[in-house]
């Protein structure tokens, strides 16, 4: 098939701090990964200045934080500045998980591109995605495959 020559946009998917529940993750990456993304999942438990390591040295178009602590806001700041700092400020972030309703204007303040709070569709997480990372291909040359 012509399509499994292109690259495609390479998106992380990372659940920073100390929560260890990964399974909300992992259907997002899966569903990503179906939706013709190539994921990255970093696994549980990683220190944000590791995932803007990652994300900067994968060359990724997008991180997606999954964030069931309740350190939602903290850990989002933290690792836009990782990110920043890491020379990945051109690198977007979208976070999801147990997110009050009130907190979502915070976290775009903090510098979330997108917030995906427990029940959100993954039709809906993976279309906002492909429009986040739709100047992808223009800048890297990577592409997102339809199914």
């Amino acid at each position: 098939m012509e399509h499994q020559k292109a690259s495609r946009v390479r998106v992380l998917v990372a659940k920073p701090g100390l929560d260890g529940h990964d399974r909300g993750a992992k259907l997002v990456a899966r569903s990503l990964r179906d939706a013709g993304f190539e994921v990255v999942f970093t696994g549980i438990r990683r220190r944000v200045d590791d995932i803007a390591a990652t994300a900067v040295q994968e060359d990724v178009a997008l991180v997606g934080l999954s964030i069931l602590s309740g350190a939602h806001l903290a850990l989002t700041r933290r690792t836009v500045e990782a990110l920043r700092a890491a020379g990945g400020d051109d690198i977007p972030v979208v976070v999801g998980g147990t997110i009050p309703a009130g907190d979502v204007p915070k976290l775009r303040a903090a510098g979330a591109a997108a917030v995906y709070p427990t029940g959100t569709s993954l039709d809906d997480i993976v279309a906002d995605i492909r429009d986040l990372t739709a100047g992808t291909s223009e800048r890297t040359g990577l592409t997102c495959e339809s199914e």
